[in-house]
C-alpha cells in the first residue's frame, strides 16, 4: 500500500502541478478543451494511462470541461501514485 503524503511534501509536489490544488483528502484540477470532442479524447488517452498505472480517478465531464479528482482511498489521502497519475494527466493534455 502507498503512504500517505504530509501536506508539506503535497504543497511541493502541487507547487510542479499547474492548475492542481488540494480538495480535503485528495487533489484536484478542472481542464477545459475547446470542444466536447477534445474533452473525450482527454478522458480516453488519460484513462489509458490510469489502467496501465492501476490508479483509477475520480472524474466528471460536461460538455467540454472534465474535473479530476485524485486520491488513494486505502492510505485515506493523497499518495505518490496521486502526484505521478496527476503528472501523466498533465501531459496528455499537453500542459
Amino acid at each position: 500500500m502507498a503512504a500517505k503524503l504530509s501536506d508539506p511534501e503535497i504543497e511541493t509536489a502541487l507547487a510542479g502541478l499547474s492548475g492542481w490544488s488540494r480538495a480535503d483528502n485528495a487533489i484536484q484540477k478542472q481542464y477545459q478543451f475547446a470542444d466536447f470532442r477534445a474533452a473525450m479524447w482527454f478522458l480516453n488517452a488519460a484513462a489509458a494511462q490510469a489502467d496501465a498505472m492501476d490508479h483509477h480517478p475520480e472524474w466528471s465531464n460536461v460538455y467540454n470541461r472534465v474535473t479530476v479528482t485524485l486520491s488513494t482511498h486505502d492510505a485515506g489521502g493523497v499518495t505518490d501514485k496521486d502526484i505521478a497519475l496527476a503528472k501523466a494527466m498533465e501531459q496528455v493534455a499537453g500542459e
